[in-house]
């Protein structure tokens, strides 16, 4: 088996590489709608501040998604570098999402932007204003299917273990497709990036606003991204509540690490907003709750009872003894495939296989475990309670934080009032807000999944490939270098172009509507 140390890092590269990789996307996801959005006023109205505003965020636009595909296609190598048994046990389900983002989403994306760049002079407004939709769609496509691919992960649905090829197959793809996990992660992960976006542009225009600069496209870009914002914040908050639903029924350890709940409590359950959980002791410290509100989020009832940890516990070592008759099982099937009596015990059993592999960790041979063994491998199921606990709190606090600010912000946009410069300051400070509570939030995601590659399938420690710790600090520190590099081009360029500002048409029909109450020049 391969060596701790190797998983370790193996995993650590993947999350500097994945963490990388999501400064880029979530801004793509959000900015591409923007510019549907204005320019979408520019072909009704036909003021030529809106096509100024356009091109401008869409110059941005483009230096972001440059990077974004750069940094995402190192990714898809990883799996087969530093993942490859993970590649060949699930690469049949995982593998096709992937496939078809690339094949569908990201050509679409692809064709359509070089028309979108440079089309402006050769199609009408309506046939520009339909390559720009279709590069958003393909950005939102594009994270589809990169999210049924995660979503599978997180809840292995329409797939199962195949004892003659030993590797998991699908079994309905449908399932696969309209996973619920999925398809919440999916919606919730999109309105974070509008949320970014908004947050972006607003911050930019109250830059311009507080200077003084291109006040036209600024309060326009203004108002546009408070109003979108605001509705990506509330969505957020509403989709995240979805999304806590779906782990009721289908990730209840990480729910209960979520919320620090050890021990199961009689329904409704209260919600910690403030404990120091403890992984060594198993318990909180200085908790404070409030009485019945977990109960209603997890379950949408006075009724339904969240799991604690001590008893999702019991339930896995309960999974992992089961799940040791589908293991020898197919350690006969090996030896022998016509096999009938292990072919029979492997079906009444392989729900729990990969509760047996967690004993892999602990011992060579899983069929020789004893009962302290067992209990170790069933405690390790239990992801780092306090790192998730207060990654949690502070992702949601943000949340909420930012639907204040587009509140605020939409007010002063709605009675055509510029010119309060605090919550101007308040926009531009906040700008990087969004990206730590979207890195926060797949921090969540991910770190609350472990000790799963795919959840109740594959242990993460059986994922890696065969590879040296020499090998792997060697491309943790060349994507380091090579990353920061890029880092430092991407924010010199978006500098760059916005210390340079829009490009104006004169068109002086085109004032008035958003004049209201002006910033005064710094």
């Amino acid at each position: 088996m391969t060596s701790m140390d190797v998983i370790e890092l193996s995993r650590l590269q993947f999350a500097l590489t994945a963490l990388y990789h999501f400064l880029f996307v979530p801004l793509t996801l959000g900015l591409s709608f923007l510019l549907v959005i204005m320019e979408s006023v520019y072909v009704m109205t036909g003021r030529t501040v809106w096509r100024d505003a356009t091109r401008f965020w869409g110059k941005l636009f483009g230096i972001n998604f440059v990077l974004g595909v750069a940094t995402g296609l190192t990714m898809e190598f990883e799996f087969g570098t530093n993942w490859a048994y993970y590649s060949q046990y699930v690469g049949d389900i995982f593998g096709a999402p992937l496939a078809i983002e690339g094949l569908m989403a990201f050509f679409l994306e692809a064709t359509f932007v070089g028309m979108m760049f440079f089309g402006w002079e050769r199609l009408s407004p309506r046939q520009h204003l339909f390559t720009t939709f279709m590069v958003a769609l393909g950005s939102n496509l594009s994270a589809l299917w990169i999210l049924i691919a995660n979503g599978w992960m997180q809840h292995p649905a329409g797939a199962a273990f195949n004892p003659h090829t030993m590797r998991m197959e699908v079994t309905s793809f449908y399932d696969v497709l309209f996973n619920p996990v999925a398809q919440a992660k999916f919606v919730h992960t999109v309105s974070a990036g509008y949320v970014i976006a908004s947050s972006f542009v607003l911050g930019v225009s109250s830059w311009y606003l507080l200077k003084g600069r291109h006040g036209e496209i600024a309060r326009r870009s203004f108002a546009v991204a408070a109003a979108f914002g605001l509705a990506a914040a509330l969505s957020v908050v509403v989709l995240g509540d979805e999304s806590g639903y779906t782990l009721t029924e289908n990730q209840r350890m990480k729910l209960a690490a979520i919320e620090g709940m050890w021990h199961t409590e009689p329904a409704p359950a209260g919600i910690a907003i403030f404990a120091l959980p403890s992984n060594s002791g198993r318990d909180n410290r200085d908790e404070i709750k409030i009485p019945w509100v977990l109960g209603l989020i997890a379950t949408r009832s006075l009724t339904g009872e969240v799991a604690g940890i001590d008893e999702l516990v019991a339930r896995a070592r309960v999974r992992i003894v089961h799940g040791l008759v589908a293991y020898d099982a197919v350690e006969r099937l090996k030896r022998d495939p016509r096999d009938a009596p292990a072919r029979a015990a492997f079906l009444t059993a392989r729900d729990d296989l990969g509760y047996a592999l967690l004993l892999k960790r602990f011992t060579a041979d899983p069929d020789h475990a004893d009962a302290a063994t067992i209990d170790r491998a069933a405690w390790s199921t239990v992801p780092d309670v306090p790192a998730l606990f207060w990654l949690f709190r502070v992702m949601a606090g943000l949340g909420f934080g930012f639907i204040a600010l587009f509140g605020a912000a939409f007010w002063l946009s709605s009675v055509r009032c510029f010119g309060c410069r605090p919550i101007l300051w308040i926009a531009v400070m906040a700008m990087p807000l969004p990206w730590i509570a979207t890195e926060f939030g797949w921090l969540v995601a991910e770190l609350g999944r472990q000790p799963w590659a795919v959840d109740g399938v594959l242990p993460t420690f059986l994922g890696a490939s065969s590879l040296t710790v020499p090998q792997i600090w060697t491309t943790i520190a060349g994507f380091t270098v090579l990353y920061g590099v890029m880092a430092v081009i991407e924010v010199r360029l978006m500098l760059a172009a916005i210390g340079k500002g829009p490009e104006e048409t004169p068109a002086p029909a085109d004032r008035g509507a958003f004049e209201g109450c002006a910033v005064p020049a710094e």
